[in-house]
This record gives structure tokens, C-alpha cells and sequence, in this order.
């Protein structure tokens, strides 16, 4: 666990160091140099290698579960796509609605797709759990893979449209941070939310 909290202390002190640039302005991907693009850009994608790294030991964590039943690393890949793929779209038309310039209630917008959220992962949840169920002969593993669908595909959301609204904030374009940074977030909270589940009902 010290060394996830180590990570997790780099992570955050890099990212608070990345997130307060001179000035924001929207970059230009049409008419910029190349180096210049690339001098924006990378250290958000080294930001979220960084994270990439953190998710591999919080996985290593998990080790038991996984060796109680290496089945639960069958549904991995689809867990981690659902949250990000439904983060995207949410975090996209965010950031196109900050780029227009509309005025946008906060609490309000963040609630309502929270609950969009919810009937995705109950929609998803639903049909993954049949699938597992039934694929594996597994009910545990079933209601694991349906319970974790519906649980991160609620926090995407929030997650997709706080860290743009951070970065806003804070004078760091969000069309450039936003992408990298709430992927791996949304990344690192579905696999420990799947463990923790998978912990629960299986071991």
C-alpha cells in the first residue's frame, strides 16, 4: 500500500505542477508548429503514463483475487472501455458547451448525467451479468462484472466532467488535459472498484 500512496503523491504533485500554465488559450491544430503541438500535449500523456504505472501496481495488489478465480481478469478489458468510451462522450460535449461559451449550472448538468450514467450502467450491467453468468456458469462472477458496470459508468461522468471544469478554472485548456488525465482516472477508479466488488462476493 506505501507504494501506491508514493505514486500517488508524485502523480498529484505533477499534476497540480502541469496545471497551471502561463496563459490558456486554445491551441490552434491547424497552423501550429509541430514542436510546439508536441511541447502542449506531452506532458499531459507522461501524466498519464504516469497513472498507467499506478494501475499496474494497484492490479499487482489484487494478486489473491485474481489467483482465487482468473476469470475475473476475463472481463477486465470491457470494464475499463465502458468507462472511458461513456466518460468520452460525456467529457466531449462538456468541453464543447465551455468552448461555445454557454452559461452551464454545474451541480445541475454534473446530476443529470450521473443518472444518465446510472441507466448505462444498469442497461450494460444487466446484460453483462447475463452474459458472465451464464458464458462462466458463475453467478459471483456475474453479479461482480454487473454490480462493477453499474457503480463506474454512474462515477464516469463525474469524473468526466469535473476534471475539465478543474482545468477551466484553473487556465489550463481543457481540450488538451481533460482526454488524458480523466481516462486515467477513470481507468484506476474502475479497476479498484471491480477488485474491491470481486473481493466481496468471490473470495
Amino acid at each position: 500500500m506505501s507504494n501506491v500512496v508514493y505514486f500517488v503523491d508524485i502523480y498529484y504533485n505533477l499534476f497540480m505542477k502541469i496545471m497551471r500554465p502561463k496563459k490558456y488559450f486554445e491551441e490552434d491544430v491547424t497552423k501550429g508548429r509541430i514542436d510546439h503541438l508536441i511541447e502542449h500535449r506531452i506532458p499531459w500523456l507522461l501524466l498519464g503514463l504516469l497513472g498507467g504505472i499506478l494501475s499496474t501496481v494497484i492490479i499487482s495488489k489484487y494478486e489473491s483475487v485474481l489467483s482465487s478465480d482468473i476469470r475475473i481478469a476475463f472481463f477486465i478489458t470491457i470494464i475499463v472501455y465502458l468507462s472511458d468510451a461513456v466518460g468520452t462522450q460525456t467529457e466531449t460535449l462538456y468541453v464543447r458547451a465551455l468552448s461555445s461559451g454557454k452559461v452551464i449550472n454545474f451541480k445541475k448538468y454534473i446530476f443529470r448525467e450521473s443518472i444518465i450514467g446510472l441507466g448505462l450502467g444498469l442497461i450494460s450491467g444487466f446484460i453483462m451479468a447475463l452474459f458472465a453468468s451464464f458464458w462462466l456458469k458463475s453467478p459471483d462472477i456475474g453479479i461482480a462484472v454487473g454490480l462493477t458496470m453499474i457503480i463506474n459508468l454512474t462515477i464516469a461522468p463525474i469524473l468526466a466532467i469535473a476534471i475539465p471544469n478543474i482545468l477551466y478554472k484553473e487556465h489550463a485548456d481543457p481540450a488538451l488535459g481533460a482526454g488524458p488525465i480523466a481516462t486515467i482516472l477513470q481507468d484506476l477508479v474502475s479497476l479498484m472498484v471491480y477488485f474491491l466488488v470481486a473481493t466481496l462476493l468471490i473470495l
